[in-house]
């Protein structure tokens, strides 16, 4: 991983002031003067970290005046209160309308507020395919055969050596490479459930989660999610202790759709509590690597010491969303998802996994990850701003350290659905509320992508949403 320099760390630092609201929107920054003699740098230090600021829409240059924090959202819209505690045995009947709401999204001159993924522009595609092409060269005939049922060697190295970074230790025979995380996902609760059993999922939760639910033929139990907090753990013990439940699966970080968190503190009290009830966790956790702040979160994973957590990544998020490259660190587990997988996919693409796995060693993943952070950071900043302008001024919204998403409560005379129809109309697309819930709730709620560069259009849609939300 790469070493931060002094002036990345330095803007770090700033950053993070102004995330805190420390440093006030139209706030002067430190001068150059004053951030040499606190930071204990050289003026040059101090110009390089704000140019990075500024690169990452942080502050702006004032004429013979010095850096001020750029005019972002205020944080006048409050945010979102959780949602009642339902403690009701859900069927899972969403398909239908996930698929409706999905098949929508196809046009590609829509505003892609809907989408589940960041633009495309914002990967290094071209270098991933010289990566592929530099490692075909070096595979073996044996290696091409051997790789389809236990996965590219080279490519879990590097996954396992980024566990070790983030202070898991994992042996690599504990790692499954799967078609994207969905497929990691799918096999997990294969391996830990029967047709009929209990499954604890969050509310809202990503709605994929409620099709794998479906297809199964299981049963949720929803359980509310804090929008900045994460999952409610009183309402888990509590259904834990009635319900026999016999898996968990939940977003630890950037939860989707409400971009919520765990605390670590609040980490280790989940993890005592699938303990104590020794309840399989499958952790979803495809949007780690797109944090905000200095440090990056650590997994369930790290707390586990009793292989109870099923740990699912992916870099369909963070890298290459075409080549469906995922894997899961199963646990005790691990063994038994391997067999299922052999008993359906058998392999992800060989070729995918080989350019990952050079991409990873030589082509600068941490470089192109910390873009890609600076780039998401600075348009969420923008879709606040612009949801401030345009939307009812009770309109409430979250405000994530890291992902891609925004979740919108609006006032209960807006329904998420109808919002969805007429705003497709007029050329832009959204998540409606009711396909994050098994029981179709949040009806005046939806979820927005910032992941794709922000401009006129952007802008332009945000305004026609406003007006959109203000005739309900």
């Amino acid at each position: 991983m790469h070493k931060l320099k002094r002036y990345e760390k330095l803007a770090d630092e700033i950053a993070a002031l102004i995330r805190s609201g420390i440093l006030a929107p139209n706030q002067r920054v430190p001068s150059v003067r004053l951030a040499c003699r606190n930071y204990d740098v050289s003026p040059a230090t101090v110009f390089k970290a704000y140019y990075l600021l500024e690169d990452r829409g942080l502050i702006q240059a004032r004429a013979r005046s010095g850096y001020y924090v750029r005019e972002h959202a205020r944080g006048s819209l409050a945010e979102p209160k959780m949602s009642k505690r339902e403690t009701a045995v859900q069927e899972v009947d969403v398909s239908e309308l996930v698929f409706s709401v999905l098949g929508s999204l196809k046009d590609p001159h829509t505003v892609p507020f809907g989408s589940a993924f960041p633009s495309a522009d914002a990967f290094p595609l071209a270098r991933l395919a010289k990566s592929m092409g530099q490692g075909l060269r070096a595979l073996s005939p044996h290696q091409i055969i051997a790789d389809q049922t236990a996965g590219n060697d080279p490519l879990k190295r590097q996954i396992a050596l980024r566990y070790t970074l983030a202070g898991v230790m994992l042996p690599m025979d504990e790692l499954v490479i799967t078609n994207g995380a969905m497929e990691a996902l799918n096999l997990c609760l294969q391996a830990v459930t029967a047709p009929g059993d209990l499954v604890a999922i969050e509310a809202p939760a990503f709605y994929a989660c409620l099709q794998v639910l479906e297809r199964l033929k299981l049963k949720a139990v929803e359980i509310p999610v804090h929008p900045r907090d994460g999952i409610d753990l009183d309402g888990l013990a509590d259904s834990l202790a009635r319900l026999p439940i016999k898996a968990c699966w939940f977003m630890s970080s950037f939860q989707n759709p409400m971009g919520a968190s765990l605390t670590a503190e609040r980490k280790q009290r989940l993890i005592e509590l699938v303990h104590q009830h020794q309840v399989p966790l499958i952790e979803d956790d495809v949007y780690s690597e797109l944090y905000f702040d200095s440090q990056p979160p650590r997994p369930l994973k790290s707390h586990d010491r009793d292989g109870l957590v099923m740990h699912c990544g992916s870099f369909s998020k963070s890298l290459a969303p075409g080549y469906r490259i995922g894997w899961v660190a199963g646990g005790r587990f691990a063994e038994k998802i391997a067999q299922l997988k052999l008993m359906t996919t058998i392999s992800p693409s060989v070729p995918a996994q080989v350019a990952i796995a050079d991409y990873l060693q030589h082509g600068g993943y941490d470089r192109h990850l910390r873009k890609l952070r600076h780039s998401l950071e600075s348009q969420q900043q923008a879709m606040l701003a612009a949801a401030e302008r345009y939307f009812p001024a009770e309109t409430k919204v979250t405000r994530p350290h890291g992902g891609y998403f925004l979740w919108f409560e609006f006032p209960e005379r807006v329904d998420s659905l109808t919002l969805f129809k007429v705003a497709l109309a007029q050329g832009i697309s959204l998540a409606p509320g009711p396909i994050f819930s098994a029981s179709r709730s949040f009806r005046h709620c939806a979820r927005l992508n910032y992941g794709h560069a922000w401009g006129e259009d952007s802008e332009r849609a945000m305004a026609l949403l406003g007006q959109v939300l203000a005739a309900f």
